[in-house]
């Protein structure tokens, strides 16, 4: 695009001085026609090159023969068995036996070790980039959808919004009960994840560093998306937990009638406030590959439709938001 746009102020460039050439001469200068034609010649190139990457990108199709090693997250499990259907033209009954996502931090380490080609997945952690650096691997992270980085409570609890402030002072360790949030007189029982997990990752890059987040015992540091979820809809924890995860998993993939979201700083997490940047807290699911990928290769063929149209609308298809301001 870069030299397109020196192409174009070159031949405009000499419109320019063709023009007032002949204005001074009076005449229609054959130079001038011939410049404009060849601007003409050059735009038309520009636009056919761009609309026929447009349209490979559109048109993508393989075999499963063809169709790229993917791991990924747990969450983006429905995004994977999507775009496989779609490029495939299978049915997602079929292609779902195929599809199998190893978790974040696996699906990193498959990855770097070659043994996935692309992978769907939140953004790597300070394990997996150390590991990458290990093996000599740099690896290329690119948004392929929005999300937003979410936190839960009971549905029984009052506290319908929390400041930034306030969520950083809960997992710093110096705000410890929602009263001093508005609630009721009640304990905060913050929930974690393990420290290789996605959504720990996001809680470090997002929320509250690994340096500054209070150490929490192993029974507030749950495995699964799941169980933290569960665990904060359980009723003997009465009002007092609170957690986190990710907007589609919590709303499309794992639902519990027990919780709620919060808003953060009186914006409440949805699709449109995630798409248009308003909700303070923005993150994407990725596509990540290894910087040596060669481009004629399925993972960059298939990465390329994911960022077309079809494959963003594919991508809405499946739940999850296409990819909006992100700030």
């Amino acid at each position: 695009m870069r030299g397109w746009k020196r192409r174009d102020w070159q031949w405009k460039q000499i419109a320019a001085v063709c023009t007032v050439a002949a204005l001074l001469s009076g005449t229609a200068m054959t130079g001038c026609q011939e410049a404009d034609a060849q601007e003409d010649v050059q735009d038309r190139q520009d636009e056919a090159a761009r609309e026929k990457e447009i349209s490979q990108a559109k048109t993508l199709r393989m075999t499963a023969e063809e169709y790229p090693i993917v791991d990924g997250s747990t969450a983006t499990v429905p995004l994977s068995e999507a775009f496989a259907a779609s490029v495939t033209h299978r049915p997602i009954e079929e292609v779902r036996q195929y599809i199998l996502h190893n978790t974040t931090h696996n699906a990193y380490v498959n990855l770097i070790d070659g043994l996935a080609d692309i992978i769907f997945v939140t953004s790597p952690s300070a394990d997996a980039l150390s590991y990458a650096a290990e093996k000599g691997v740099e690896l290329s992270v690119v948004p392929i959808v929005s999300e937003g980085f979410v936190f839960l409570t009971s549905r029984e609890n009052p506290v319908d919004s929390l400041t930034m402030q306030q969520i950083q002072d809960i997992y710093k360790g110096k705000l410890t009960n929602w009263n001093q949030a508005g609630g009721q007189n009640q304990p905060i029982i913050a929930y974690q994840r393990p420290d290789h997990s996605g959504s720990q990752t996001g809680m470090y890059d997002l929320v509250v560093s690994a340096e500054e987040i209070a150490d929490a015992p192993a029974k507030k540091k749950l495995q699964g998306m799941d169980e933290l979820v569960d665990v904060v809809a359980d009723f003997e924890n009465g009002p007092g937990a609170i957690g986190y995860s990710y907007y589609h998993y919590v709303t499309d993939m794992w639902i519990n009638e027990g919780i709620k979201l919060l808003a953060v700083d009186g914006i409440l997490p949805s699709a449109q406030t995630i798409s248009d940047g308003s909700y303070p807290i923005q993150t994407a699911y990725y596509a990540v590959t290894r910087s040596d990928l060669p481009g004629d290769s399925s993972a960059a063929k298939l990465l390329a439709w994911i960022l077309s149209e079809e494959g963003q609308k594919t991508a809405q298809e499946a739940g999850y938001i296409k990819l909006g301001t992100q700030k």
